[in-house]
């Protein structure tokens, strides 16, 4: 693909966030190269894109399948984008001694291994040039480990967010003054198709729902923001944020302070 615009790669594109921000990119001048498993989607979405004049390239993929991702990462080495949106995925709720084994290993897959692999694809060429972006699609139930939600169980799911948090802020300590930067989205509950389709708007229990295209700005806000973690619908980000971030560094420099047990595991009786 001839790039007379910046090139966007964004997966997941065919539905939810992944939708609304290959739109928003296309109308704000990027070109584009579109990742889902359905062509048909991918090709509505093209069709639409084309009115505002951008280049749409459709990989029909499915990111949890080796030889999928694989040729994705390959076509993202070659054609060098300026911004990668890892936004595929899925849910694959249920309790984990219960939960089907493949269902197990497709969350890891499409949360984990499919991020890291087009990351180390595309990171190389945005060094060299001293310029690009890296945007990994996470979510709020990364920060949701030891909480009680009464959500169906989603140890799976969390613990593959959680990795696309610390992955993306280790990354990004190590790509300072590089001119390359990598932003995690936390989003909370958002208006899609995530969900199997249902409509959960005004349900019992149900935190209000961001449009697809609310949290699509957020995400294009931030990166001009210069932010590492987005929270789209979090007002006082910098200020909480922080708090975290400095219980985050107490624990790490408390846990490192003496090279001693705790007095708790060394009592009497243990």
């Amino acid at each position: 693909m001839m790039a007379s615009r910046p090139l966007a790669l964004v997966t997941g594109a065919s539905s939810g966030i992944g939708r609304a921000l290959a739109e928003l990119l296309a109308r704000e001048g990027h070109d584009l190269i579109v990742v889902a498993r359905r062509r048909e989607r991918l090709e509505q979405l093209a069709g639409r894109l084309a009115e505002v004049d951008a280049r749409v390239e459709i990989l029909v993929a499915d990111l949890t399948d080796p030889a999928d991702l694989a040729r994705v990462a390959a076509r993202a080495t070659q054609t060098e984008p300026a911004l990668l949106v890892n936004n595929a995925g899925f849910s694959g709720y249920g309790p984990f001694a219960e939960i089907d084994p493949d269902v197990m290993r497709g969350v890891i897959a499409i949360h984990v291994t499919a991020p890291v692999t087009l990351a180390r694809a595309v990171l190389p060429g945005m060094v060299a040039r001293g310029a690009g972006a890296i945007v990994n699609v996470a979510s709020l139930l990364s920060l949701s480990g030891p909480l009680r939600l009464g959500m169906a169980g989603r140890a799976t799911y969390a613990g593959a967010k959680s990795f696309q948090l610390v992955f993306t802020q280790s990354l990004a300590g190590e790509l300072e003054g590089t001119g390359v930067h990598v932003m995690v989205c936390l989003p909370g509950m958002v208006e899609s198709e995530f969900h199997g389709g249902r409509t959960l708007a005004g349900r019992p229990g149900v935190p209000p729902l961001m449009s697809s295209e609310d949290c699509a700005r957020a995400i294009v806000a931030g990166l001009a923001l210069g932010e590492v973690v987005c929270v789209p619908a979090l007002e006082d980000a910098a200020g909480v944020l922080g708090q975290f971030r400095e219980l985050q560094q107490e624990t790490l420099a408390g846990g490192n302070r003496t090279g001693r047990l705790a007095g708790r595991y060394t009592a009497t009786g243990r």
